[in-house]
């Protein structure tokens, strides 16, 4: 499958429904409950998803409760928080891209503020940067910076810079800072690049580097180590980690190490969805679409090197998104097209995964967060 009819492939696939729980569970003695936002398809799949879902996530057990939702949100594929966590902003992965800010005065019942074109199509991914918010968009290979008011609601779009160039069309994935919050950094699947640029306090974009990739990566996602020295770029064409050495003063990319997502399996196809290092900076994870697996690697030398451990099923089809949940005990899974969240257990210590304990049903489902 080639990166032209991915999404046509995407939309296609699956079955299933949505079971929505009353009330939240009681917090047994000793247990923490951590409230749950997660985002579906409401135009692609089969049926398509209900879109902006609120959960709760037990700390022992595990296990995730459907508690309620906000209705009419198209597409929510990507979620981002305000420093103070009194703010959520969701992409509306639709043609007509848009971004929605929810108020989370009370977690549980989020209310809408405003919704605002981004002035590009089909934004995947969403973060912050000051007093601005950007997104990368998918269909139109650009990234947009709006925006934002005191009250926390969107305002107007600043800046738009569109991706040209390579063998295929450009596809923004990602856009996130750097760790030493000078630097915007947007991975881009189409031109097999990833960009850097300089923000201005007007919301203006400059390019400062692009690193080209090999072609056919298909770079859709990295993470950075806690250390602010590398990152990680994950392949969603070609199953691989680049390891990039990051140079916070000139803000810049040196690619070095590569390593399969698969081990030595060998999938009819595969397409990796999401890639996160642990907060202490040991265990990197990525997920395998086609393999249906979550990989693991153990960090080394400070953040330069991966070693790859193993693969655990995520107990549903097509990863397209996980998260470590709170205390690391537990990483839920985001399994497009069986529609299922699945949680699986988590050894802090060593970074092991264990098979999925649970799962609750949603259709469509793509991203699983908690703030």
């Amino acid at each position: 499958m080639n990166s032209l009819n991915r999404r046509a492939f995407l939309g296609a696939a699956g079955v299933g429904g949505l079971m929505l729980a009353t009330g939240v569970p009681a917090s047994a003695q000793g247990r923490a409950v951590s409230t749950v936002y997660i985002g579906s398809f409401t135009s692609w799949g089969t049926p398509p998803g209900p879109g902006f879902v609120v959960g709760s996530a037990d700390s022992v057990s595990g296990k995730l409760t459907l508690t309620g939702g906000v209705s009419g949100i198209v597409d929510p594929s990507w979620f981002a928080y305000s420093l103070d966590g009194r703010i959520l902003y969701s992409t509306n992965e639709s043609a007509t891209g848009k971004v929605t800010a929810f108020s989370l005065a009370d977690p549980l019942r989020p209310r809408v503020l405003n919704s605002a074109n981004v002035n590009g199509a089909g934004p995947t991914h969403v973060s912050l940067h000051g007093k601005h918010l950007l997104t990368a968009n998918y269909s139109s290979g650009s990234v947009s910076v709006l925006s934002l008011l005191a009250d926390g609601k969107v305002g107007a779009v600043t800046d738009v810079v569109k991706h040209t160039g390579g063998s295929r069309n450009s596809h923004a994935h990602q856009v996130v800072t750097d760790p030493s919050g000078r630097w915007i950094v947007v991975v881009d699947l189409g031109t097999d690049s990833v960009y850097v640029y300089s923000i201005d306090t007007a919301g203006k974009l400059k390019l400062n580097q692009q690193l080209v990739l090999p072609s056919g990566l298909g770079p859709r996602h990295l993470t950075f180590h806690p250390n602010g020295k590398f990152a990680y770029i994950l392949g969603e064409l070609r199953s691989e980690v680049t390891v990039a050495a990051w140079d916070a003063t000139a803000g810049k990319f040196t690619p070095g190490q590569v390593i399969s997502t698969l081990g030595g399996a060998k999938p009819p196809e595969n397409y990796p969805g999401e890639i996160q290092i642990s907060p202490d900076g040991r265990f990197v994870y990525a997920s395998n679409r086609g393999h249906d697996s979550l990989a693991t690697f153990v960090v080394g030398e400070q953040g330069k090197s991966l070693a790859f451990v193993s693969t655990t099923p995520t107990g549903g089809t097509w990863p397209r998104h996980f998260t470590l949940g709170p205390g690391g005990n537990w990483v839920y899974v985001a399994n497009q097209n069986s529609h299922t969240i699945n949680w699986l257990p988590r050894d802090p210590g060593t970074g092991k995964l264990g098979t999925s304990a649970g799962s609750v049903k949603v259709n469509s489902v793509g991203i699983v967060s908690f703030k």
